[in-house]
């Protein structure tokens, strides 16, 4: 396939269901923010998505927006409770919707998967702590009582409708990596005994009950996606033959587009540890998809991996899949759909920063890339070009200063 092929098969439209055009197949999957301090999405987040929806792809989606101010995945995740900050979120969303872009909201919370200092004592589908090398990063949780998790059904449902109202195209559920939805869904996680344990049909009730919350307190021409883990990548937990009979049970449902990554904190495939023959082909999730595609009637997403033109055109033409799926490579080159398009674009290889002494890499490794990619979209919000060479211990050393001993404590990947 020649370029000019290539590029005419990533700029292909899409149309939803619900009648919403998706202009390209290139999707912007969440990534972390954290870009300022506080709960509140302040301009600097409309900011950055403004010049992500400027570069040209045809979905943009936010990172891990949560529904608890008392449950954090990481200290400055947004929160929305309610609307004291609808004026804020109506700027971001309008942002993000610049150019004719999808843009999606990400609503999650983080279950168990909440670090020590933000939550001692988080809550779970069961009282099982995380194992691992991950274990002391976090505090054992405690079981949700019924009445908890019908709240927590509630606020999903009620910050949808708050995107909604503000603007925002639709929203992704979060059930990958590990999070709270994803705790349900896992035999290893959930051993609750009621209607929420058990039989994958009781591990996904909370998932479609949220689903189903939020197509209440929605439109019908609001979109509602879904993230959900190919695996979890752990023996006895949550395989990908569930994967697909969830997927099949959501587009019965009517969800509007399903996301396919896989991993969690205990095994993140979301991060590391991806085959050589997978990383030379960059569709991290591609056999999975071949497996899904008979039961996902609607636009499905593969994200991790993909870095060349070619390889996210040849995914496509396959049928396998209907949009490429990209995150970091957007914190170093905003307006990489832009090139692609124009022909310009020169494959992209996004950095993993690490300090070079073992010991340290082990501790901290994971959380200096984070914060790296972090402070590249922190630039991009500011107006200015990411640093693609900005050195690890340059990061490390203002993770010290502005976390100091917090720069040794986990958080999400």
């Amino acid at each position: 396939m020649n370029l000019s092929n290539q590029i005419n098969q990533l700029n292909q439209p899409l149309t939803l269901k619900n009648g919403q055009i998706i202009k390209n197949r290139l999707f912007k999957g969440a990534m972390s923010e954290q870009i300022t301090k506080g709960n509140r999405p302040d301009l600097a987040y409309a900011n950055l998505y403004r010049t992500w929806a400027k570069g040209g792809a045809g979905v943009l989606v936010t990172g891990n927006v949560m529904v608890d101010y008392t449950a954090l995945g990481s200290a400055d995740d947004v929160v929305i409770e309610d609307e004291r900050d609808l004026d804020l979120l109506t700027a971001w969303a309008a942002a993000g919707r610049e150019n004719d872009t999808l843009f999606l909201m990400q609503i999650n919370h983080p279950g168990k998967q909440s670090p020590k200092d933000l939550s001692p004592t988080p809550v779970a589908p069961s009282a099982v702590g995380l194992g691992g090398a991950m274990a002391k990063f976090f505090n054992p949780p405690r079981e949700l009582s019924e009445d908890e998790i019908l709240n927590l059904i509630h606020r999903f449902g009620q910050a949808a409708k708050i995107a909604q109202k503000a603007g925002f195209s639709g929203v992704q559920i979060h059930a990958a990596h590990g999070y709270l939805i994803s705790q349900f869904l896992s035999p290893i996680h959930n051993v609750r005994t009621d209607q929420w344990g058990g039989s994958l049909q009781n591990r996904m009730r909370f998932l479609l009950a949220v689903y189903r919350e939020m197509r209440r307190q929605t439109s019908a021409d609001f979109v509602i996606a879904v993230k959900l883990n190919s695996a979890d990548f752990q023996k006895g937990g949550f395989s990908e033959s569930e994967s697909v009979q969830v997927v099949e049970q959501l587009v019965k449902e009517g969800i509007d587009m399903v996301e396919i990554s896989g991993g969690n904190y205990e095994s993140p495939a979301m991060l590391d540890g991806v085959k050589q023959s997978t990383q030379k082909r960059e569709a991290y999730f591609l056999d999975y998809a071949k497996k899904v595609r008979s039961v996902c009637t609607v636009p499905l997403v593969i994200t991790g991996g993909f870095r060349s033109t070619q390889a996210m055109a040849a995914a496509l033409a396959s049928g396998d899949l209907d949009m490429v799926g990209l995150a970091k490579p957007f914190a170093i080159m905003p307006d990489l759909p832009n090139r692609i398009f124009a022909g310009t674009y020169q494959t992209v290889h996004t950095p993993q920063p690490r300090l070079g002494i073992a010991k340290l890499d082990r501790l901290v490794g994971s959380m200096v890339e984070m914060n790296w990619y972090m402070y590249q979209m922190q630039r991009i919000s500011q107006d200015k070009t990411p640093k693609p060479n900005k050195s690890a211990w340059a990061i490390f050393g203002r993770m010290l200063i502005s976390q100091g001993k917090g720069a040794f404590k986990r958080e999400r990947a």
